[in-house]
């Protein structure tokens, strides 16, 4: 299979040009001005060539909940919104602490042949905060353990499964929330469980990543864990970016200040978050007036960063894309998120000129629940690109 992307702005986390790009064999061939090739083309005139956005935070609820979501149909908002690869939570029913239900959502994947899923395996088994035996019989498919939507209260289970991640080379995401201070107060939830995550992996020397960080004072505990030399990434979302707790809307963590808004952007702008993460967490209709917490997010997440971040002068579209493509590539270790020779052929079209009203209806998740529904944002997806193959288009 061969595509030639021809005339568009071509950027990524290094480089930003006019000019070409040839795929061939699903990876990226040539790069220049003026390329001819007998293969299918397109003229990207007047739009702006990315490398396609990696998530390492979504939920696609399969097995389990498939009425909220299932690999389908979260591949194809995935695609819709720019992303050729994502990484799976394991809170589905069963809960993913097996080989067995790694198989299960690989298979379907490779099968639909759509995007590139890898499925995260519980902290602890069933996520019930108290056994990590089960991580011994992981293999090699397994990159990431995390009890997300659960803190693991146990500090000494949490020790445990940290030095058995740093064993096999596995990188522990924590949700940081130490639930018996949830009722109190949220903010001293995420940072003390934060605190205490970051405390344990300078101790075992594992690979912490801090998911969805939303607090002034969870981002101050990474940064000085980086500045200290621990091994910590951290991620932020595009609605801790985009909204504070007036937008009244049930996510967990859940919306903040506007000066926590502003320490985020302050910790991207001097290069302290490594990621954007969507947290894309499909409900029914049901269930959100239920009060469950999340947002269907990956969709709208390119537009929504674009619209906050670049739009507003924060940062360059070049961030960006080192937050949404580079770096998480980099963390999930894809070979993605460049436009580079010898990077898989893995892109986006955007028209970075093109306003658009978000319409939940037409999402293609099964999750309808965002808050961003009727906002204008800009920066419109128009196609995206999976090895040299268009399995989005606008």
């Amino acid at each position: 299979m061969e595509l030639l992307i021809k005339n568009a702005r071509v950027i990524d986390a290094s480089q930003d040009f006019k000019g070409d790009v040839y795929i061939k064999f699903g990876t990226i061939q040539e790069l220049g001005a003026n390329l001819t090739k007998n293969c299918e083309t397109i003229d990207a005139e007047g739009l702006v060539l990315m490398p396609s956005f990696v998530d390492l935070h979504a939920h696609f609820r399969d097995p389990g909940q498939t009425y909220k979501e299932d690999i389908y149909s979260g591949s194809l908002a995935a695609a819709c919104g720019g992303y050729t690869a994502v990484n799976l939570m394991a809170n589905t029913n069963p809960v993913c602490s097996h080989m067995e239900t790694v198989n299960y959502v690989l298979d379907k994947s490779r099968t639909l042949d759509l995007i590139d899923i890898h499925q995260t395996v519980s902290i602890t088994k069933d996520m019930q905060g108290e056994c990590t035996k089960h991580l011994d019989s992981l293999d090699a498919e397994v990159k990431m353990i995390s009890d997300d939507g659960r803190g693991v209260s146990d500090s000494k289970v949490m020790l445990e499964a940290m030095n058995k991640a740093k064993e096999k080379n596995i990188m522990v995401i924590s949700h940081a929330e130490s639930e018996e201070l949830t009722e109190v107060d949220t903010r001293l939830a995420e940072n003390t469980m934060t605190w205490r995550d970051i405390t344990l992996a300078k101790f075992t020397g594992c690979h912490l990543h801090v998911a969805h960080v939303s607090t002034k004072e969870a981002m101050k505990s990474v940064i000085e864990a980086k500045k200290d030399g621990v091994k910590v990434s951290c991620e932020v979302t595009p609605h801790h970016l985009a909204l504070t707790k007036e937008t009244d809307y049930r996510v967990n963590p859940p919306l903040r200040e506007n000066e926590d808004i502003d320490y985020l952007i302050e910790a991207i702008r001097e290069g302290f978050v490594d990621t954007i993460a969507t947290d894309h967490a499909p409900h029914s209709y049901e269930d959100k007036l239920k009060g469950a917490n999340g947002i269907s997010g990956i969709e709208t997440a390119f537009s929504v960063c674009f619209t906050k971040l670049v739009e507003e002068g924060h940062i360059t579209l070049n961030k960006l894309s080192e937050l949404m493509s580079k770096n998480p590539a980099k963390l999930m270790r894809v070979n993605k998120g460049e436009i580079k020779i010898g990077y898989e052929g893995d892109l986006v079209l955007a028209d970075l000129n093109s306003s658009y009203v978000v319409d939940a209806s037409s999402f293609k998740s099964k999750g309808k629940n965002t808050p961003f529904s009727g906002k204008v944002l800009k920066g419109e997806i128009i196609k995206t690109i999976k090895g040299g193959r268009v399995i989005f288009s606008k």
